[in-house]
């Protein structure tokens, strides 16, 4: 196991608490042709939001769950960036959990 697990899977729980506090969080999933984009964050069919949600946590959690190689790079802060820009401020704290992320699977606190 990564040493690194226990953390991911914690900032993860982090990253959906904001999306939850935020109001971001839907009950429904999206239509499976949106969901099976091949953009990159699924930006053409998909909310940033959206993406978190439905596709990059759930594929975080099955990574951790079967015990797989994480990633060896993560700029998800960025794209969220890009995607908020114009209500960073009302975002922060879900940007500094990405960002943290970001950090844990780059190697550096």
């Amino acid at each position: 196991m990564d040493s690194r697990t226990l953390e991911v899977a914690d900032q993860l729980l982090l990253i959906e608490r904001e999306l939850r506090l935020l109001g971001f969080w839907a009950l429904e999933a999206p239509s499976a042709e949106a969901l099976a984009s091949q953009a990159p964050f699924c930006v053409d069919t998909l909310a940033f939001e959206e993406w978190l949600q439905w596709v990059f946590l759930p594929r975080m959690k099955a990574i951790l769950e079967n015990d797989l190689e994480l990633p060896q790079a993560s700029g998800i802060r960025a794209m969220a960036e890009e995607a908020y820009r114009e209500r960073s401020g009302e975002v922060a704290a879900l940007l500094e959990a990405l960002g943290a992320f970001d950090r844990l699977i780059g190697g550096t606190r």
